[in-house]
């Protein structure tokens, strides 16, 4: 198998594996000497080909960082963007990922970052850093939540010479904080390995199991708020619906709630949006949304209802499918991370950024037009 086949391959695997990555979620890259192919931006991992990968110059990517760039997010931003689609080799009309710049950092040949909700249960706890400092600090850098795309990567280039100094060698395990995780390595086979080492280190550590086995709920009930939320939501609105054990535990009392009461990743935004709608009961969908609107100025992606279950709602079923299943890795990532304090969302000033950051509008753009 070639180099580039091994990539398509090893994308492919992960991709569409739910409990690696979710709908337009991770990325991968391959180094052939001074170029770099990494996956275009809102390209799928679960069914990219070698078309779906972006040629980067690497001598051009490196030198973005000796330039200095505006201190304000949009405009420093846009002139990173800029740089990076300059960095293209000659002919590549597609969009690099904008984590292109942290994949060029590793000396590796081959980066995999994925979500695994188990990684989460620790990027998205309380005591995250603590357990890690604890179970992988011989193997991997921890990245504190900053602002994606240049920031991101600025800090992980410093921790990365930090390890270096420490180590005397690169690390090839990154976990990001309220993100995900990277591993690198020269040839497929030791991503494999190093992303097994990583689980293998953290299930010890995994307090409860979440308990997403389907049951059955009251079809007279189901209807009426199914019939509520189309109403409130416009006839354009798609809506798909799950019921499980661990929805209608979270879903049982505002208190229960609360883990799952703000979000956990740029993922959960994207596809689920930064908030779900819950009514403690489906005799207060209206009154529910009504105040999600006027908190908002805009509807929700998921709303949860006490005693039914979980309903996804967007412009197509697919969307609305999809943003059940980053629902239910919020209640997976919200489990897990009761092994290490508790859940730790991200700050308010995160979620609008990630919100309205264009890079995130344009990956949810393309992710859902495929």
């Amino acid at each position: 198998m070639g180099k580039l086949d091994a990539l398509v391959e090893v994308s492919r695997r992960y991709g569409s594996d739910p409990d690696w990555v979710l709908a337009g979620g991770g990325n991968t890259s391959w180094k052939d000497g001074r170029a770099m192919y990494v996956k275009a931006s809102g390209t799928a991992l679960g069914s990219i080909g070698e078309g779906g990968f972006c040629a980067v110059d690497r001598d051009r990517l490196d030198a973005i960082w000796g330039k200095s760039y505006p201190e304000g997010s949009d405009e420093r931003e846009e002139a990173v963007l800029a740089d990076l689609m300059a960095a293209r080799t000659p002919g590549e009309a597609k969009r690099p990922s904008v984590e292109t710049l942290m994949h060029g950092l590793f000396p590796r040949a081959y980066v995999l970052h994925t979500h695994p909700a188990i990684v989460n249960g620790l990027a998205c706890g309380r005591d995250g850093k603590e357990a890690f400092d604890e179970l992988f600090s011989d193997i991997a850098i921890w990245m504190p939540f900053v602002e994606p795309g240049y920031i991101l990567a600025r800090g992980v280039k410093e921790a990365m010479e930090g390890f270096r100094s420490r180590r005397g060698a690169y690390p090839d395990v990154l976990v990001l904080q309220n993100h995900g995780l990277l591993v690198a390595a020269d040839e497929v086979a030791g991503l494999d390995r190093l992303s097994s080492e990583v689980l293998s280190r953290l299930r010890p550590r995994i307090t409860r199991e979440p308990d997403l086995a389907a049951v059955a709920v009251d079809a007279a009930a189901l209807s009426g708020a199914a019939s509520a939320l189309g109403r409130l939501a416009g006839a354009s609105v798609a809506l798909a619906f799950r019921a499980d054990a661990e929805t209608l535990a979270r879903a049982a009392t505002g208190r229960a709630f609360e883990p799952l009461a703000s979000a956990f990743s740029p993922d959960h935004i994207v596809y689920a949006g930064h908030e779900f709608l819950y009514a403690p009961t489906a005799a207060a969908i209206e009154e529910s949304w009504g105040a999600y609107i006027a908190r908002n100025a805009s509807p929700p992606k998921v709303a949860v209802v006490g005693g039914l279950g979980a309903f996804g709602l967007g412009a197509s079923q697919p969307a609305s499918a999809t943003a059940l299943l980053l629902f239910a890795d919020a209640c997976k990532v919200a489990a897990y991370s009761e092994g290490f304090g508790g859940p730790l969302h991200m700050t308010r000033e995160k979620i609008d950024f990630i919100r309205n950051w264009e890079v995130e509008k344009y990956r949810s753009k393309v992710s859902q037009g495929a």
